[in-house]
């Protein structure tokens, strides 16, 4: 039996492709198939495959009523705007087509090229491991060597972008704490007492001061694994960048060792340094990171609210996540030049 997303002009979804292809100036009878991709947890994702065998991956977001956290908005543009400095650093991503329909408080849709494989998955020899990981630490070096015009996100969702890192970090962590406030989200230590925490380690910030692509969001399900017949397997793209800012390239070591610490990662580093990345784990840097941990962790636990996970999910945020936060907390409470002072 056809899926009905097979069936021309059967769906929303498939007049909305073809119009957005023909937008892009791709042959809109040429959508030969239409299928949802899962693992997202925001926009709708789809891919369109053509006649001819070629494939796209089309991004569209929530409706404007439906909640989410305040960075949360224009996403989109964000996602555009890593493609593009991407595309110029040689790193494999996909290729933006079009972005479009956009407004003040939402991108209307993105399409994009598809890239080639899987999401890294277990399956994974410890010698391919190794192999990729290096691999990627060449290519996030890369990525760090792109600068932008100013620090935060340029989608706009949280302001225009800042003169200084301390500004745009302080903005973006505000902004989480006030969504955790609105959602009355469950933290492990009330929220006044996390943003003073916070505050007491800001000063640090101040080191950052070249504005640097950071992608936020490099757990495996946006790493994809390339197979191609015959050959070790490769990086066959790094997607999802909705998430990305101009900020400390430091940051992207939260999300590439999710719930670890990418000071174990030693084949990533070895090919991080040898692209000419800096990884150096001094204590300035360590209570940076400490700021990013908490700031991650924040977004997760906050926006299972406006999510509404089911059950297990609130719980695995709870057991993995809400620890990784305390821990990180107490961190920067030993750590922060502010408390020592005190002390």
């Amino acid at each position: 039996m056809a899926n009905s997303e097979d069936l021309a002009g059967t769906s929303d979804s498939w007049r909305r492709a073809r119009h957005i292809l023909e937008d892009a100036r791709l042959a809109p009878d040429r959508l030969a198939r239409l299928r949802p991709l899962t693992g997202g947890t925001y926009n709708t994702v789809e891919e369109l495959l053509l006649t001819d065998g070629s494939r796209y991956v089309l991004k569209v977001p929530p409706a404007a009523t439906v909640p989410g956290l305040r960075h949360e908005r224009r996403l989109l543009l964000s996602e555009a705007e890593f493609y593009r400095a991407a595309a110029g650093a040689g790193v494999a991503a996909p290729h933006v087509l079009a972005l479009g329909g956009h407004t003040d408080t939402a991108a209307g849709h993105l399409l994009m090229t598809a890239c080639p494989g899987e999401p890294w998955n277990g399956s994974l020899t410890p010698t391919e491991q190794t192999a990729l990981r290096t691999e990627l630490g060449r290519q996030l070096a890369r990525l760090h060597e792109v600068t932008g015009p100013g620090f935060g996100y340029p989608s706009g969702a949280l302001g225009p972008l800042a003169p200084d890192w301390r500004t745009a970090f302080t903005t973006m962590t505000e902004a989480v704490l006030a969504d955790a406030r609105h959602y009355r989200a469950r933290l492990p230590r009330p929220v006044d007492e996390v943003a003073r925490t916070l505050r007491s380690a800001h000063s640090s910030l101040d080191e950052v001061t070249v504005p640097r692509l950071v992608h936020f969001d490099l757990w495996p399900g946006n790493i994809l694994v390339d197979r191609p017949a015959g050959k070790a397997p490769r990086i066959g793209g790094l997607i999802d960048g909705e998430r990305m800012f101009w900020g400390d390239p430091l940051a992207d070591f939260v999300s590439l060792a999710l719930l670890g610490d990418i000071k174990r990662d030693e084949a990533f580093l070895a090919g991080y340094r040898a692209e000419g990345g800096r990884a150096e784990f001094d204590g300035p840097a360590r209570l940076r990171l400490a700021l990013y941990r908490a700031y991650l962790y924040l977004i997760m636990l906050t926006e299972t609210v406006p999510r509404a996970v089911d059950a297990d999910q609130q719980r695995w945020v709870q057991e993995k996540v809400a620890p990784e936060l305390v821990a990180a907390l107490e961190e920067i409470d030993r750590e922060a030049p502010s408390h020592r002072s005190a002390s």
